[in-house]
């Protein structure tokens, strides 16, 4: 089928692992004073950069523009710097990427939040698009070639702050603000979907959980997301005791989040030699490098012999990025896709999230379709374009509940 051609090997080997972005997550203590974050190298480009009157900006509200080459022949491309808030309510810098089909007065809107398994802001989709490295390029160009502008945002924020799903929806959110307030990118107040895979996956459906109180203007008409880990301290608990092929992704979520709740979390202040090593190593990494850097290690070997806890500030920061965890539900339809045979985000934790958004009268669809966690962002592919363009049209959306 021709949508499986839109992934190589590799790509679906690092697929695999989207959903272990919290797998492995180390157990913390709660931050003594002086506790430091494993933070990112700043970002060369001066686009980037903060401006001093930061604070003084509205959620959304566009900072800067800088036009870009597209690479997706016969659309435009835009860099956006909007203002957003991080999960202590300080406002932040963050950046997103309009594409827009050439010709047209206005274009629907589709906001796509890739999975980023990264530590470097390099890393991030506003760089990555335009280097052939974003592993969902080709989707993005399906939907541009069906005439839907795309919104894509760097949602793990300034600092990288992978794992920090909640922070994802708010920037989310917020970039959807910013490239709808202006004129020139054609998409003000249109239909608007929201859509991820894995790591994706979870800031798409923060998205649309918050929305009904962070955003009620915006006129989403969807959510889908493929393969959501919807429950990290559930994932925590599972992985990471044994060795993993994949254990560097889930310390690099230890470390992103640590990034997000510097006064809660203290990984830094646990790790053994070769922990500090692994984490200065991968600090400004992109996912293969995490990856290899952490393939076939284990809990113990990166951190102090006790210094394990199930210290209450770990778990809630675990539970705050777990939408299962959120007590409300998306005031949008949404499409729930599962490989059958996916170990990684277990069906049955993102069927009883489906069922608990029913039960608050949000229209599910669940599918659940053969294979793991790597072969379904293609073989999904179909259902989640599919499904974006029936709600975009206006279609009624189908349920499973």
């Amino acid at each position: 089928m021709r949508v499986r051609g839109l992934f190589g090997r590799r790509v679906l080997g690092s697929v695999a692992a989207a959903a272990l972005s919290a797998a492995a997550i180390i157990s913390f203590t709660a931050a003594p004073v002086g506790a430091a974050p494993y933070l990112p190298a700043g970002d060369g480009d001066p686009f980037y950069a903060a401006p001093a009157d930061l604070a003084s900006a509205a959620n959304g509200q566009v900072l800067k523009v800088a036009q870009a080459a597209s690479p997706f022949p016969g659309s435009t491309a835009q860099k956006i710097q909007f203002r957003s808030t991080n999960s202590q309510g300080e406002p932040i810098a963050a950046v997103t990427t309009v594409l827009v089909p050439n010709g047209g007065a206005r274009h629907d809107l589709l906001s796509y939040q890739p999975f980023t398994n990264s530590l470097g802001l390099q890393c991030a989709p506003s760089h990555q698009l335009f280097r052939g490295g974003l592993q969902e390029q080709q989707l993005i160009g399906l939907a541009l070639a069906r005439g839907v502008a795309v919104n894509v945002p760097d949602h793990l924020g300034p600092t990288s702050a992978y794992g920090a799903a909640r922070l994802g929806g708010t920037i989310t959110l917020d970039s959807i603000r910013a490239v709808q307030s202006e004129p020139g990118f054609r998409v003000g107040k249109v239909r608007t979907a929201l859509a991820g895979y894995s790591g994706g996956a979870m800031a798409s459906a923060y998205a649309a959980v918050l929305a009904p109180t962070y955003a009620p203007e915006l006129n989403l008409v969807g959510l889908s997301a493929g393969g959501t880990p919807v429950n990290l301290e559930a994932i925590a608990r599972t992985l990471g005791v044994n060795p993993n092929p994949l254990f560097g992704l889930g310390f690099a979520a230890s470390l992103g989040l640590e990034r997000e709740y510097p006064n809660e979390l203290a990984l830094s202040e646990q790790l053994n030699p070769r922990g500090v090593a692994l984490a200065n190593q991968i600090r400004n990494s992109c996912t293969q490098q995490i990856i290899d850097a952490g393939a076939n290690l284990k809990i113990a070997d990166v951190v102090g012999a006790g210094s394990l806890s199930d210290d209450q500030a770990g778990v809630d920061a675990l539970n705050r990025n777990s939408v299962q965890m959120f007590p409300g539900a998306p005031r949008i339809p949404v499409l729930l896709y599962q490989g059958a045979s996916d170990q990684l985000t277990p069906t049955a934790r993102v069927q009883a999230t489906a069922a608990k958004w029913c039960r608050q009268g949000t229209r599910v669809q669940t599918i659940i379709v053969p294979g793991d966690h790597g072969s379904t962002i293609a073989t999904g592919v179909p259902f989640a374009l599919n499904y974006i363009n029936d709600r975009l049209s206006g279609v009624p959306a189908p349920s499973t509940c």
